[in-house]
């Protein structure tokens, strides 16, 4: 299983790859997930769906994130023809039917004045974005790749602390500013990491930087 774009860093698989990983899940009898709910939300180069290269793959994808309808529980799965039945059996033990109203605001995501609108809600997630990665790398944060979807930020913070939770928990009381440390993503050195999210007006980001610039740069 697999996301992209990706919750924390907000990469996206390279098409190439993402091809090698389904033709070597195919070979060995497996069969690949890609969870595209962050498709929508992307910047500089587009997602490639994994059902551009095998209608064996699963796809997950919600409206949730680019259309903005997070707490509604709507969503789809795209399953390959033989495995149609099973996954009926399935969802008819975990639920009945989505939520009708659901339904209908998901329905309105797509007339035409609405995709407008979500449009320029990417742009401004976009700009939003390369404000706090310029932001952060004048910090002194680490950031090997600038994101190209989502709207996330992971950051290596090992300049300043050797325990991202600490950091974390000491910056939300001193300066009011809320990051996730990397413990609530993996064990992939989590104490390295925080995860910062862009989901606020570039005013407040702006702030939050002055704050961040403040702690780090407290005696």
């Amino acid at each position: 299983m697999l996301a992209s774009p990706s919750n924390p860093t907000g990469n996206i698989i390279p098409a190439k790859n993402l091809a090698e990983l389904i033709k070597v899940s195919e070979k060995k009898s497996g069969f690949l997930i890609s969870d595209e709910i962050y498709h929508g939300l992307v910047y500089d180069q587009p997602a490639v769906s994994a059902l551009s290269f095998s209608d064996q793959t699963f796809v997950i994808n919600s409206f949730s994130k680019f259309f903005g309808m997070t707490g509604w529980r709507l969503g789809w799965l795209i399953v390959p023809e033989y495995a149609i039945n099973a996954a009926n059996r399935l969802l008819q033990n975990l639920y009945i039917s989505a939520p009708s109203h659901s339904q209908h605001a998901a329905l309105a995501a797509f007339d035409v004045s609405t995709q407008g609108i979500l449009l320029q809600r990417r742009e401004e997630f976009k700009r939003r974005r390369d404000v706090l990665y310029a932001g952060l790398i004048e910090l002194g944060f680490v950031i090997p790749h600038k994101p190209h979807g989502a709207f996330y930020i992971y950051a290596d913070c090992s300049h300043f602390t050797d325990n991202s939770y600490t950091f974390a928990l000491e910056l939300l009381e001193k300066q009011g500013v809320a990051v996730t440390p990397g413990i609530d993503f993996g064990g992939n050195a989590p104490e390295r990491y925080l995860r910062f999210a862009y989901t606020t007006s570039i005013e407040q980001i702006t702030e939050g930087l002055q704050r961040i610039k403040a702690f780090v740069q407290q005696p």
